[in-house]
């Protein structure tokens, strides 16, 4: 299978997501969506570890990790953190029951780098295909696992770079090839290892790198994760880094286009509705824009960026869109709807004091689910309208998954699955 055939799968998976697949970050289309129908809008704890009114079972989770859950064949997989990133695990844990099937070290850290306060050593999601699960931790190792026993295929501990803040955007998934942004204050690239054996397939130097080096070093640094979208018949490859939203090709790590933006410590994902891209720009000037879902060539900002909107900007968590509707939730707890024909704000209400976690919209809703103990069900609408408070009894890093009827939900402390 060539890879452009592979990105039209992917494009075709954006509308036919399997009942019991959420195989990478924010789900097939990497935009927190899901055709889904029947799940939860309500559910309650329960008390002394007996599960609760629509929570089909609650594990505990050793160690720590934000990295968001993936599923498939029945099994959950996630990323943990332990002895305080002196040892970086994989898990595998039974949909049917919540029980942990395997519990694996990928690497051991003599001395494990720099890490802000509010992240963690397993904060990249893993991502999930046939019986090989590939789990990243940054600069400290990508690792291609089998997902039967956790048996290692390969490692690569080669790519290096500055994170500061420690590990945070995800690899993506390109036929045979692993995108993984490597934005640091010292070096930025983007990089594809082989799925095969690890090694090193391309590396595409960032092109605003001189324009970087006239700044402070922290300005540098960005959080991406690639995603692959058909732009007029071919995929490319849109990551957001500082400064700049990067348009790739795949295959070689060529840059297309790029348009300019401020800010840097970039972590949202790009999302598109087929007509338009939205990003955020990312910290020091939190912007949300609108860039058009079209070819380009070199620099494209005077003809691709079709609006901006400056106020509440999310920072953290990526937005999510339906119709001409762009909703988002920024990590103050201000939640937006946006017009996506002009960036014009249809309402901004309040949420709640702290959010990370990117919502998911579902069944004709939108979850949000804090990063303190509850989850906000909103309607989709040009009116707000909060549908259910639920409470967790803690809150929530990684964003949720969906299979079947049930939301598989990762808090600070366990997992959850939440189904009627």
């Amino acid at each position: 299978m060539n890879r452009y055939f592979y990105a039209m799968l992917i494009v075709t998976a954006f509308a036919t997501q399997a009942a019991d697949d959420w195989p990478r970050f924010l789900g097939p289309g990497g935009n927190s969506t899901t055709t889904a129908k029947g799940l939860p809008l309500e559910w309650k704890e329960g008390k002394d570890d007996k599960p609760g009114r629509n929570l089909k079972w609650k594990t505990a989770l050793p160690g720590e990790g934000w990295s968001s859950p993936v599923c498939g064949g029945g099994r959950i997989y996630c990323t943990m953190a332990l002895d305080e990133g002196h040892s970086l695990h994989a898990l595998c844990i039974a949909l049917a029951d919540g029980k942990i099937l395997w519990d694996v070290e990928v690497f051991k850290n003599e001395v494990p780098p720099p890490k802000h306060k509010r992240n963690s050593y397993a904060s990249p999601t893993p991502l999930l295909e046939g019986d090989r699960l590939y789990v990243t931790f940054g600069t400290m190792g990508t690792a291609c696992i089998a997902v039967k026993d956790g048996t290692k295929f390969w490692e690569n501990r080669d790519l290096q770079w500055d994170q500061q803040n420690g590990p945070g955007g995800s690899m993506s998934g390109f036929g045979d090839l692993l995108l993984i942004p490597c934005d640091g204050a010292d070096v930025q690239y983007e990089a594809a290892l082989s799925k095969k054996d690890g090694k090193l397939v391309w590396k595409s130097e960032r092109s605003a790198k001189p324009d970087l080096q006239q700044k402070p070093k922290d300005m540098h640094k960005a959080y991406g994760t690639p995603v692959v979208f058909d732009v007029d018949g071919k995929p490319v490859s849109i990551t957001m880094a500082a400064e700049r939203l990067y348009a790739l090709d795949p295959n070689t790590g060529k840059e297309l286009w790029h348009i300019v933006t401020p800010g840097f410590s970039n972590v949202p994902l790009p999302v598109s509705d087929g007509r338009q891209i939205y990003i955020s720009t990312g910290f020091n000037k939190g912007e949300m824009w609108a860039v058009k879902h079209a070819s380009a060539t070199g620099d494209a900002t005077s003809t691709h960026v079709v609006w901006k909107q400056t106020k509440g900007a999310t920072t953290e968590s990526t937005p999510v869109v339906t119709g001409n509707r762009l909703y988002y939730v920024n990590s103050g707890g201000i939640a937006t709807c946006l017009n996506t024909a002009d960036g014009s704000v249809v309402w901004q209400e309040r949420l709640g004091p702290d959010f990370s976690a990117t919502p998911l919209i579902a069944d004709g809703r939108i979850y949000f689910f804090d990063a303190w103990n509850k989850c906000y069900v909103v309607e989709p609408g040009d009116t707000f309208r909060l549908l259910a408070t639920n409470r967790l009894e803690s809150g929530c890093m990684a964003s949720p998954a969906v299979v079947g009827k049930a939301l598989i939900v990762r808090t600070k402390t366990h997992l959850y699955r939440i189904e009627e």
